[in-house]
């Protein structure tokens, strides 16, 4: 039960739900009791039942309460009559009644706000730690598992374990209530009935462990399916392209199969939970319909026929909340494994961790330092012994095969990832002594994919920032290149550009990006490979923008077009994760190394 408790920690402070909650849920039991109650004096007004003159020496506490309500109630009725008291015991029953269901609202109410807390709550930490999670995580996990998590797993939380609170907080407490009424009425008959319960719980403890683990395969299936239509809605294009329509069908019908097969598992168990403990509910009730028929008949310890038809029909109203629990338990194991699944991202360790005080970069004043830099993603070094200076204002252009390790070069530099071994130093400054969100603030970023958001071309220039004027982000568009297609869109600045973007042309996108970094105005900037999938027009219009943009800026620029980086003040040749070359342009054609046959290779 330790993972439903860390659910339910998402509602604290929860004593503001329990306590109030507690006590209308009792309210509710004690009035559904005295409703019961009047069972009593209906059957003895009916039946003309006359209470024993006397009363035996020997006889317990209850037994002399029994008594003297009997003498009461009969007393009332010579004198007012039995029509009269009859309607009383009625109005009686109608107010206990309707005074059990308001209490029983108002807990359901209570119990309804919990729930939505709890969802709410669980669903932004959720979100919250998947922003601030390290790259490494989302290049191990799968997005569509990831997806799953977020949609599936906690819908399923939702449906199984907070529906679950209903059962679990107000039927346990049913029990001891109605116990408690049921020892009173007959101490011998509740002792027996607790004998013969326990049975119940071997069967279903029994098929809650076949449920825990069968719903817990079922939901690690679900998340593949998720996966696999994710892949397939952002590779629609190329399955198209490659006629690969059946192949992926025939992958995702084989996934869906083995879902269905997985799931009917688990049903099939979750099923059974109902009819059995029903059958172990009946065979329960008979063999307390013997032993109690028995007391009545044989006139032992006073146990009258009006009281036992009391005690079964209350020991009725506690077989309910029992079996709901059993249910309850067989249903939350597909929960409690969805929830298992959901605090694991929540619980996972967050590698890239900031000291204590950290330094705080305000500018940046000096030079960017790579010393001794070794990184590797599991095994394998990504880069070797990579020792670098960038001083303020350069443009470093790092070129050299796929594969090499330049994208990871620049994602040490924001500290997408740390260094497995060296250093990097920004103005004197180790970056893991730096504060991660003002190192943060001096780089912008332009990709090869030009990342949009599904919100306005205003938006996604000022992505980021509150209170942008329309005057800061025109500036920003206008040293883009993007001013005049922007004007041009159906509603300018405040035209929708879809999903990441695509209701916009490559180079718009592109430009929109450049537009964004422009806003940000940071001091140092890396483009990956800004140009390399545009075609030669929007190629002119985007370099333009970056030349703008790399104006009185420290640069480090990816790119597979030697052209464009000739003019850069240090060109770095990077192959298999090492530094084999850097100078200026013309001082690497003298080499006659690397750089030159790259460059003879792009002119051919």
């Amino acid at each position: 039960m330790k993972i439903y408790k860390r659910i339910l920690d998402f509602a604290r402070p929860i004593s503001s739900f329990a306590i109030p909650y507690f006590i209308v849920a009792i309210l509710a039991q004690l009035f559904g009791i005295l409703n019961l109650g009047a069972i009593v004096p209906l059957l003895n007004i009916l039946f003309d039942v006359k209470p024993p003159t006397i009363i035996a020496e020997d006889a317990g506490f209850f037994d002399g309460i029994k008594f003297q309500l009997k003498d009461g109630l009969f007393q009332m009725i010579e004198k007012k009559g039995a029509t009269k008291i009859l309607f009383y015991v009625c109005i009686g029953a109608i107010s206990a009644s309707l005074m059990a269901n308001i209490s029983r609202y108002i807990s359901m109410r209570l119990l309804e706000k919990l729930k939505a807390k709890v969802i709410r709550n669980l669903r932004v930490a959720l979100f919250e730690k998947i922003l601030v999670l390290d790259l490494g995580f989302f290049t191990d996990q799968k997005k569509g598992d990831i997806i799953s998590r977020a949609t599936n797993d906690i819908y399923e939380v939702e449906t199984s374990i907070t529906n679950s609170l209903s059962s679990l907080l107000k039927d346990p407490l049913t029990v001891i209530i109605y116990f408690t009424a049921l020892f009173l009425i007959s101490f011998e008959m509740t002792m027996f009935t607790l004998i013969i319960i326990p049975v119940t719980g071997l069967g279903i403890n029994f098929l809650v462990k076949k449920l825990k683990k069968s719903s817990t395969i079922t939901q690690e299936s679900i998340s593949q399916i998720t996966s696999l239509i994710d892949e397939a809605i952002s590779g629609i294009r190329i399955i198209k392209a490659f006629r690969a329509l059946n192949f992926v069908n025939s992958n995702f019908e084989k996934q869906a199969k083995s879902y269905e097969r997985k799931y009917k598992n688990f049903a099939y168990r979750r099923a059974l939970a109902s009819p059995f403990s029903e059958v172990l509910g009946i065979t329960v009730v008979a063999c307390i319909i013997a032993y109690g028929g028995s007391l009545v008949l044989n006139n032992e310890s006073g146990f009258t026929g009006d009281f036992f038809i009391m005690y079964l029909v209350m020991f009725t109203q506690v077989l309910g909340p029992i079996k709901s629990i059993a249910n309850t338990v067989g249903g939350l194991q597909r929960g409690l494994a969805s929830s298992r699944r959901v605090l694991e991202v929540i619980d996972t360790e967050i590698e890239i961790k900031e000291i204590e005080n950290p330094v705080v970069v305000d500018h940046f004043n000096d030079t960017v330092e790579y010393k001794k830099v070794y990184f590797k993603y599991e095994e394998e070094f990504v880069l070797k012994n990579i020792n670098l200076k960038i001083n303020k204002g350069e443009t470093v252009a790092l070129v050299g095969p796929s594969g090499g390790g330049k994208s990871t070069f620049v994602d040490l530099l924001p500290r997408f990832y740390d260094v497995s071994e060296g250093e990097i130093c920004i103005d004197g400054n180790t970056l893991k002594e730096v504060e991660i969100d003002s190192l943060r603030k001096q780089i912008g970023i332009v990709s090869q994919e030009s990342i949009l958001f599904n919100d306005t071309v205003f938006n996604n220039i000022a992505f980021g920032v509150e209170n942008a004027t329309e005057e800061e982000v025109i500036h920003a568009a206008k040293i883009a290149n993007a001013h005049d297609f922007i004007m041009n869109l159906s509603d300018g600045y405040q035209t929708l550009v879809g999903e990441r973007g695509l209701k916009l042309s490559g180079g718009q996108r592109q430009r929109v990006s450049i537009a964004r970094a422009i806003f940000k105005n940071p001091p140092i900037l890396i483009l990956d490979e800004a140009t390399s999938a545009l075609d030669t027009a929007s190629e002119k219009l985007v370099q333009e923008a970056l030349e703008n943009l790399m104006k009185n800026r420290t640069s480090i620029v990816i790119a597979h077009r030697l052209s464009t980086i000739q003019n850069a003040d240090k060109i770095v040749v990077i192959k298999a994760g090492e530094i084999v070359e850097k100078g200026t342009h013309a001082e690497l054609i003298k080499l006659n190394g690397v750089y030159t046959k790259l460059n003879k290779m792009q002119e051919l």
